[in-house]
């Protein structure tokens, strides 16, 4: 089995040369949904990179879909229009039903239906995941939901949003991992029945919003897996999303470095090219290491996870890594490039933009050390 998937690499290369970077200019300047380019990767396929075939999927393991977003990010192009798509996947196919597998994967896979919100941070529980105020109350058949999310990117463009809502009161459980439930909310409907969007403009054009529940009714056939675990559920899919992430830092350092070590090779000043000064070359061959330590540990933990082990500390780590050197890389493109660095033309300084969010989201480095110290080094918890 090829695990690079080089071939598919070459054909999303193919794909993300129609959307040059004259199209994400344009998206960038407007803050526009990138429509056209999620539509040819829906037609492509690729969205439902991680749907069993017998869905209409094509059935990859999850080091397929880090290859997809990896290139996508390579290219130039920004994956965080749709990248939900992949890593949401994951709480649907372990613990959804088979009826609702058979109601929303073909749809989803075809390209009819978009899974693209996840709804579970709230403006006063941020990173405390356990805290959240969402309810969802039984009543009858359906559940009745109330409250506020926050930083639920593609809302607006998605038909279908994962939710995470509390079923039992905090004072009712036991622990605070208990009372949380897992929905599968069509927004279609729920907008017309007391589901609010509201855009957040943002650093970089990332479709963001906040989202407003009041008393929209949810049917309990949308409950994924068992009342009351839903925190369970939504953690086993986080390692997913780490990696995802992890995979497309690495494409933007590896665009990062290659765009500037082309403009350090052809570019003179005092009649010599950039790059034989010592203090152009040597940001860019550390940064270039830096992603190279963390493009290992992203295999690492794709290798581990695809083989059902528990990749909590590589899911970790490659995400800490990945960020960072995405970020380096890209501080040492900008000051390759001098002035034009800042230059839209260049479109250095739009993924200089986007790819600083990935050291705060989706959670932040801080989080990440919290997690490495208590978990993997046995230090006492810190939170």
């Amino acid at each position: 089995m090829d695990h690079d998937h080089s071939a598919i690499r070459e054909e999303v290369a193919k794909l993300c040369g129609d959307f040059p970077g004259e199209y994400w200019r344009a998206k960038d300047r407007d803050r526009a949904y990138p429509g056209e380019f999620v539509d040819a990767l829906t037609r492509a396929g690729y969205l439902a990179a991680l749907i069993p075939e017998a869905y209409g999927g094509a059935g990859l393991p999850l080091s397929g879909a880090a290859a997809i977003l990896e290139e996508i990010q390579r290219q130039g192009c920004n994956g965080g229009a749709c990248h939900a798509q992949m890593y949401i996947m994951g709480t649907l196919l372990r613990y959804g039903s088979a009826a609702q597998k058979v109601e929303y994967l073909p749809r989803i896979a075809s390209g009819d239906l978009r899974l693209q919100a996840f709804g579970v941070s709230e403006p006063t529980s941020g990173t405390d995941t356990l805290s959240i105020q969402t309810f969802a109350r039984r009543e009858g058949d359906h559940y009745i939901v109330s409250g506020q999310k926050i930083w639920t990117s593609r809302a607006e463009h998605s038909d279908l949003m994962l939710l995470l809502a509390r079923t039992t009161p905090r004072d009712k459980v036991a622990k605070r991992t208990e009372g949380l439930s897992v929905f599968l909310v069509d927004m279609r409907a729920a907008r017309e029945q007391g589901l609010t969007i509201r855009p957040i403009d943002t650093m970089m054009n990332h479709a963001t919003t906040e989202i407003f529940f009041d008393d929209v009714p949810v049917p309990a056939a949308n409950l994924i897996g068992e009342e009351g675990k839903g925190f369970r559920y939504i953690l086993s899919g986080m390692n997913a999303e780490r990696l995802l992430i992890a995979a497309e830092c690495i494409g933007d350092a590896k665009w990062f470095l290659d765009k500037a070590v082309a403009y350090a090779g052809e570019r003179k000043v005092f009649g010599r090219p950039i790059g034989q000064n010592q203090g152009v070359a040597f940001p860019l061959a550390r940064a270039y290491a830096q992603m190279r330590a963390a493009e290992l540990m992203v295999h690492e933990g794709l290798s581990k996870y695809e083989a059902d082990g528990d990749v909590g500390e590589e899911a970790n780590i490659a995400k800490l890594l990945a960020s960072e050197a995405s970020w380096a890389a890209a501080e040492a493109c900008v000051q390759t490039h001098g002035g034009f660095g800042f230059a839209a033309e260049y479109d250095v300084e739009r993924k200089f933009r986007e790819t600083r969010l990935y050291q705060v989201a989706p959670i932040s480095t801080n989080l990440i050390l919290s997690y490495l110290a208590e978990h993997v080094l046995g230090l006492p918890r810190s939170y």
